[in-house]
């Protein structure tokens, strides 16, 4: 399977992150987060899309950063994730979206081993695109089922 084609790129901090644009959905401003009791401390709660009820994720918190004040750039990106039975809507919140990218086969490595401690299933492979490197994320490693799973085991 080809990793290459279009990928939405994003900002957390100062790293470049990049998933598929088939999976988005919609990117939207900031809005009301309802907060939801007894879930992980990454998942923000749920947000109100025209009628139907997201579950929002702080994509920071998710791989462990430190939390950040939003900003007016901070936005969520509504994606279709694979969960164990159907696909499911969520939103992931992030510092700031950055661009469409057509990224090619000769421009994606695959993700370097950083020894049997450190599990980086969720990243799909690296992309050095303008002299950067941008993390390529398999978005259903990271908010699917065994994503939740894998990344709190980390």
């Amino acid at each position: 399977m080809s990793i290459a084609g279009k990928y939405l790129t994003f900002a957390l901090g100062e790293e470049e992150y990049g998933l598929p644009v088939l999976k988005v959905r919609e990117i939207i401003k900031l809005m009301d987060i309802t907060a939801v009791p007894q879930v992980p401390g990454h998942v923000k709660g749920v947000i109100n899309l025209r009628g139907k009820v997201i579950p929002v994720v702080d994509l920071r918190l998710k791989f462990g950063f430190h939390s950040q004040d939003y900003t007016e750039r901070t936005c969520i990106i509504v994606v279709e994730v694979a969960l164990a039975a159907s696909s499911v809507m969520m939103g992931m919140v992030v510092d700031s979206v950055s661009e469409v990218l057509n990224i090619g086969e000769a421009e994606i490595e695959q993700t370097p081993e950083f020894g049997e401690r450190v599990t980086t299933d969720y990243i799909k492979a690296m992309a050095k695109v303008k002299g950067r490197v941008k993390i390529l994320l398999d978005l259903d490693r990271v908010l699917g089922a065994e994503g939740t799973v894998a990344l709190q085991a980390a």
